[in-house]
């Protein structure tokens, strides 16, 4: 499933992540897997992933960036 981390697009269903890749070839994997429920809301912020809920809860969960393509990889960023 694609979602969009931009801080503003609602998530459409419940998901089960366990680490989300960006567009630029590198990934947050999380320390242990998150449910992402609808309306929740995600963003990368700073060196880490915010999610946010329906109801204004902010989630900070922790995790690490990892390199997913090119040379080297995997490798942390």
């Amino acid at each position: 499933m694609r979602l969009t981390a931009d801080g503003a697009t609602p998530i459409s269903r419940a998901v089960l992540v366990k680490d989300l890749e960006a567009d630029d070839g590198h990934a947050f994997e999380l320390a242990s897997p998150l449910l992402l429920v609808a309306g929740d809301r995600i963003a990368f912020a700073g060196d880490g992933l915010v999610v946010v809920r329906a109801d204004g809860e902010r989630l900070t969960p922790p995790g690490s960036w990892a390199t997913r393509c090119g040379p080297g990889a995997p490798r942390r960023r």
